[in-house]
């Protein structure tokens, strides 16, 4: 895990958009819906959830919405300039953003602890076994 005191940063691949999170992740899941095997090139999409209130952005981020199994608006945001994902929010928890852990200038800082939207995962995906998982969202 990442030391407590230091600063968790990270952005997208050109630069372009910085953030900065006053404090670890909530919690830390690779989700295999379908949405996030898109933005994962076919993997799942390991996520950091953070409160909102602990996320500083710096440069401007594009966005499009889509609604999510439970009909909530799921808002997902990138770089317009190198189309990095760079986040997600819905609209049922207004108090929590979603990070891609890709982004995080040290990405290795907080490891998946639980897959989920299992049941949606391709035959070939690779999960680690010793991870919980929940076949849909967790409630």
């Amino acid at each position: 895990m990442s030391d407590p005191g230091a600063s968790i940063t990270g952005g997208c691949a050109c630069g372009r958009v910085r953030y900065t999170l006053a404090q670890p992740p909530l919690t830390v899941r690779v989700c295999w819906c379908r949405e996030c095997q898109y933005l994962a090139a076919g993997n799942g999409s390991v996520n950091l959830r953070i409160a909102r209130a602990d996320l500083h952005i710096d440069g401007t981020l594009a966005a499009w919405s889509t609604t999510a199994a439970s009909g909530n608006t799921v808002r997902r945001s990138f770089c317009p300039a190198c189309g990095t994902p760079v986040l997600s929010e819905s609209s049922g928890n207004a108090d929590v953003v979603v990070i891609r852990v890709g982004t995080l200038d040290d990405p290795a800082a907080f490891p998946p602890r639980s897959n989920i939207w299992t049941d949606s995962a391709p035959a070939w995906a690779c999960m680690d076994a010793a991870l919980p998982g929940s076949q849909r969202q967790p409630g």
